[in-house]
């Protein structure tokens, strides 16, 4: 697909076409680099552990926190090795 480039304040863009914008999940934020001479734009990726906090806060308020292995050595820790 042929695109025009075209100026945008003090910087140039393009319009990319919604057809395109949904083929690869894109909505209001992308990540844009420079890959063997070309501009590849992807999907912001969330940041790792996203939404931990907030999963094991729900999981203290309903009482589903306990110890799975409880607080006694396990039967073969003497032989770990750090």
């Amino acid at each position: 697909m042929h695109v025009t480039i075209r100026p945008f304040g003090n910087s140039k863009g393009v319009i990319i076409p919604k057809p395109l914008l949904a083929q690869v999940g894109l909505q209001d934020e992308a990540e844009i680099e420079v890959q063997d001479g070309a501009l590849v734009l992807r999907p912001v990726q969330a940041p790792v552990r996203q939404g931990w906090e907030q999963a094991a806060q729900a999981i203290a308020v309903a009482k589903e926190d306990e110890q799975v292995l409880g607080d006694g050595p396990l039967a073969d820790e003497g032989e770990w090795q750090w």
